[in-house]
């Protein structure tokens, strides 16, 4: 029952994304619009080359970010980290700043792609560092690793910053994250990469439930925890790089759902995967149609949006932790 009260939610959310905004549409103009589409009908437009990108993008990347989050709370068994913990957001959005600073805004759709590069690079360096090479990535090295090149790439970002003042605004969108710029993203592509992290994520899940219990045990149960590791990251690489490419790095999300998710899923990682990647398009959708709503005709970011909601349960999560619950 509660599996179709969710589906039955991120539908109704969807719902509201497509019909409200700040151009008030009747229920005849939406059947028009895609039944008999007129390039020329202002309506028209609005629903299918407006709305409705925006639509797909925040399923896209709010789906990724909750698969990415509980891929990262399993691997690294601490409630508190996220894609943004191990520095996979920041690689991937430190690579597309670089990208539009040199190449210029002209080609959005390729510069998209240089995501994938920045955040395999962040995931690799944070594998490395945090021992993956020698087969010893533990929990707690692996979060160290990442905060410290995230930190890192942050600093780079606002040094790039002070350097061209010209790439602020780049810098806006990249580092806050919004889906204002859904119908220039390609958003197909985007789809199928993270159908693939999904199910690579999917398919390790179960290795991965067996490294949780320890790197020693995991071995004894047939594991090897340097290839679930190192399949982990390409995972969260994936569906990482395909949200950041579409939406910009949205904070908190992967932080946030894992744990409702988890309610769900009871202790099956496979169903959390599931409930993660339906409660993240539901939550980053409905964020985005606050944000639409809240100053129209202009806007808030969904990336704001989703961060004013995830501040207070970070705090939360945080607080509630007992000494030694974390990695």
């Amino acid at each position: 029952m509660k599996w179709i009260v969710l589906v039955f939610g991120l539908f109704a959310v969807m719902a509201v994304s497509l019909t409200l905004g700040v151009r008030s549409l009747e229920f005849s103009d939406y059947v028009a619009a895609f039944t008999s589409y007129d390039q020329y009908d202002p309506d028209h437009v609005t629903v299918i080359h407006i709305r409705l990108p925006r639509l797909i993008a925040a399923l896209i990347a709010g789906g990724s970010l909750g698969v990415a989050g509980s891929l990262m709370q399993a691997l690294t068994r601490n409630p508190l980290a996220d894609p943004g913990l191990l520095g996979v957001n920041a690689g991937a959005a430190f690579a597309l700043i670089i990208g539009v600073t040199v190449f210029g805004q002209a080609s959005q759709s390729h510069i998209a792609f240089l995501a994938f590069p920045g955040a395999a690079l962040a995931a690799m360096a944070v594998f490395a560092l945090g021992g993956g090479l020698r087969g010893d990535a533990g929990p707690v090295r692996l979060t160290l690793a990442g905060a410290a090149l995230n930190a890192l790439l942050l600093s780079l970002v606002t040094g790039i910053v002070l350097i061209r003042q010209d790439s602020l605004e780049i810098l806006r969108f990249w580092v806050a994250g919004s889906l204002s710029q859904a119908t220039v993203r390609p958003l197909f592509e985007m789809a199928c990469v993270a159908a693939l992290g999904a199910l690579i994520a999917w398919a390790i899940s179960q290795r991965l439930e067996a490294l949780s219990l320890g790197a020693a045990l995991a071995r004894g149960l047939g594991t090897n925890p340097g290839k679930v590791q190192a399949a982990t990251l390409v995972a969260v690489t994936l569906t990482t790089g395909a949200a950041v490419a579409v939406a910009g790095p949205i904070a908190f999300l992967g932080l946030i759902i894992p744990p409702a998710a988890r309610r769900l899923a009871g202790h099956s990682l496979q169903l959390e995967l599931v409930a993660s990647a339906i409660l993240g398009a539901g939550l980053l959708l409905l964020a985005d149609t606050l944000g639409r709503l809240v100053l129209a005709p202009g806007e808030v970011r969904a990336g704001i949006m989703v961060a004013l909601l995830g501040a207070p349960v970070f705090i939360f999560i945080a607080r509630s932790l007992r000494p030694g619950a974390t990695a």
